[in-house]
């Protein structure tokens, strides 16, 4: 039986998913079908696969704590090694670099890679542990498999595989409109493109070195020069930063003579819309999917999600709404996919809504903005057991620390004090400060921040134990 080497691909954010999803907070991460993230439900996956070794999962910079955070959660009981991405440049590169440090380890020069997306909803897990195994058997041969999905409609959102009758792969489609994907589904050979592969190590380096040498190589170096934090690999940024952007499809999949095609029927979903989530989760008698503190009144399929307000709804039809502490979100759900084009537009105006939450997570827990007005911000602050802050500084603004919950080890300059619920500190602009957690419960404190400038960027970090320097 092969070894098989697990590879989580983490590094999207599910723009159409907005306003749930954000950049510093997207899709793999979210809560969507269950109790557990998208991310932790693939871990899990993995898990269950004979023979598959730890996963390797690939990461953004500003994604890798809460990433790990995640996964500590599942208390896997064995190792992981999270590779860090200091720039993005889409899947070619990414697959590369977990290819070149699983070779650069050494280990089996005959474990089989296998290639998965964070985001993807799979709910048959035994047929998706015989497509694994059909696809290592495959890839032992020397093929670059790609799973392909069978098709249970003409759906226009995703991309196709023509495969022939030996499973060869002879093309692959964009996204078609919908009198082709009606074409395709008669046909019955092609199927939907999960971005799934498996492949050897000699088989994949062997052909990047024919079809996509820049990056292969670029990625060698960023390996070569990368560096270990612990669970961390963070590869090189100055030579990833070179490396070309391109999809693992474009880069390799459309020029091989090797890629094979492996059919499956998972029980998959990419959930790239709220639509393709509407259409996947449970409906009630009037076809209605709804979560959070919802009321509806003579409303029928229609998807409506409330996470921090109740949301009440009277005469909807076909409708999408969805309500975070910042942005409400109301569109017709066949117009789902347009969601992506508010998210550019907020993007352009480099509006906060696009890339993050009000509540925003750090390695040591998380803060959430209650109110913001002109000269000064209030702040819930959540600090995780025996974790603290940065020792740090601020320019422009006082702040006002009042313990809500739990015990507060506080640096205020020379001090160093000890607070408990109800109690309180000042810290005056320049005054070196660090706040720390020694209890075993979360400590919960409410910031009030005055000053004339109150950004995110006036923090200067003197000592930081999570190893960030802005």
């Amino acid at each position: 039986m092969a070894t098989i080497q697990p590879v989580v691909l983490a590094g999207g954010t599910g723009t159409r998913l907005w306003p749930l999803s954000r950049e510093i907070y997207p899709k793999q991460l979210l809560c969507l079908t269950d109790q557990a993230s998208l991310l932790q439900n693939t871990i899990n996956r993995v898990g269950t696969i004979a023979g598959s070794l730890p996963p390797i999962i690939v990461v953004g910079e500003d994604h890798r704590f809460i990433t790990k955070s995640q996964i500590d959660e599942l208390e896997l009981g064995q190792d992981y090694t999270i590779l860090l991405e200091p720039v993005g440049r889409n899947t070619a590169p990414a697959i590369a670099g977990a290819v070149e440090y699983v070779n650069r380890v050494g280990g089996d020069p005959e474990v089989t890679l296998l290639i998965l997306p964070a985001d993807h909803l799979i709910s048959d897990i035994d047929a998706f542990n015989r497509a694994v195994a059909t696809a290592a058997q495959k890839a032992g041969a020397g093929a670059i498999v790609t799973f392909g999905i069978e098709p249970q409609n003409p759906e226009t959102g995703y991309g196709y595989i023509e495969g022939d009758e030996d499973g060869r792969v002879l093309s692959f489609k964009e996204k078609p409109e919908l009198d082709v994907a009606e074409q395709y589904l008669a046909a019955g050979n092609y199927f939907w493109n999960s971005g799934m592969f498996a492949f050897s190590i000699a088989t994949f380096r062997s052909e990047m070195e024919v079809h996509a040498a820049d990056i292969i190589s670029a990625m060698t170096e960023a390996v070569e020069a990368g560096t270990r934090d612990g669970r961390f690999y963070r590869f090189s940024f100055e030579h990833m930063q070179r490396c070309p952007g391109e999809s693992i499809d474009y880069a390799l999949m459309e020029k091989t003579d090797k890629a094979v095609v492996v059919a499956a029927n998972l029980g998959w979903s990419d959930i790239g819309s709220w639509q393709a989530l509407y259409e996947v989760l449970d409906h009630d008698e009037n076809g209605n999917v709804y979560q959070g503190d919802v009321v509806l009144e003579d409303t029928k399929n229609s998807l409506i999600r409330a996470e921090d307000l109740m949301v009440a709804a009277v005469g909807l039809e076909d409708t999408l709404v969805v309500e975070t502490a910042d942005a409400v979100l109301v569109a017709p759900l066949s117009r789902s996919q347009d969601v992506k084009k508010v998210v550019n537009r907020l993007k352009r105006e480099e509006r906060d809504e696009f890339k993050f939450h009000q509540t925003v997570y750090r390695p040591w827990g998380s803060y959430s903005i209650l109110a913001v007005q002109p000269r000064y911000q209030i702040k819930k602050i959540v600090v995780n057991p025996k974790e603290k802050l940065s020792l740090q500084m601020h320019h422009h603004r006082h702040e006002h620390w009042v313990v809500v919950k739990g015990t507060a080890l506080v640096t205020n300059g020379e001090k160093e004090i000890l607070l408990h619920e109800d109690q309180s500190t000042y810290i005056p602009a320049g005054n070196l400060h660090r706040l720390e957690n020694p209890g075993v419960i979360p400590l919960e404190l409410i910031e009030v921040q005055i000053g004339s400038y109150l950004g995110e960027d006036d923090i200067v970090r003197f000592e930081d134990i999570y190893g960030r320097n802005e």
